[in-house]
């Protein structure tokens, strides 16, 4: 179990920033499973999602760039929530899965070329004996955009997309689970995202300039 309790290359748990910002949000209970509610409402409002902020920079994975940044996309969202946990002595691990966004905005679709995307990252937190999944990465504004309600984490269900918004569409589905993993797997990660999309990998790489909020502001 240390493994997941001691930092590791993106899940800096020991940064400063991410020991500050830890130490924020993890409430006054002693109860780990509250601790672990507590700093997964404060990592899906503090930084926002926005999937342009990829990169095929290794160190923009990490826990601390994307709360130095601000906004990020799925995974480097979760390896902030494993970071804080292991912080605050909770085991945490980073999950991959490649899910079905059937709410995208044309413009994302169009820059992926699928409305697959491959990777999304979510967090598992061991608490009272089990893992469970914990999924920080919308925002409540933009889940309000989208009109889907923001997942809400309890720290004994598991959290994951919503398979539907509020009028019955289909959401969100998981195509494949790629499993669990102690620290973001940089070599399979861009490898499988090189797979699915090459367009991303060509050099030199596109500019993704965009802000997923703006999209759908103007939908």
């Amino acid at each position: 179990m240390d493994t997941y309790l001691n930092p590791s290359r993106f899940i800096d748990s020991d940064h400063p920033a991410v020991v500050e910002f830890a130490e924020k949000h993890r409430g006054s209970s002693t109860d780990p499973r509250d601790q672990a509610v507590s700093l997964y409402y404060a990592v899906r409002e503090a930084v926002r999602y926005n999937p342009y902020t990829f990169s095929r920079d290794p160190q923009t994975l990490s826990a601390s760039y994307a709360l130095g940044a601000g906004e990020s996309y799925c995974v480097p969202k979760a390896t902030l929530l494993a970071a804080c946990a292991r912080h605050c002595a909770i085991p945490a691990r980073i999950g991959l899965a490649d899910v079905r966004n059937h709410l995208s905005t044309p413009r994302l679709i169009e820059l992926l070329k699928s409305d697959v995307f491959a990777m999304h990252g979510y967090t598992e937190l061991y608490l009272q004996g089990r893992w469970v999944k914990a999924t920080p990465a919308f925002n409540q504004q933009l889940c309000e955009l989208f009109d889907v309600p923001p997942l809400d984490f309890d720290g004994i269900h598991d959290s994951v997309f919503h398979p539907f918004n509020r009028q019955g569409q289909r959401s969100m589905e998981y195509v494949v689970d790629h499993g669990q993993f102690p620290d973001v797997p940089e070599d399979f990660f861009f490898a499988h995202l090189e797979k699915c999309y090459p367009h991303l990998f060509a050099e030199p790489l596109p500019v993704l300039l965009g802000d997923m909020q703006s999209d759908l502001s103007r939908r």
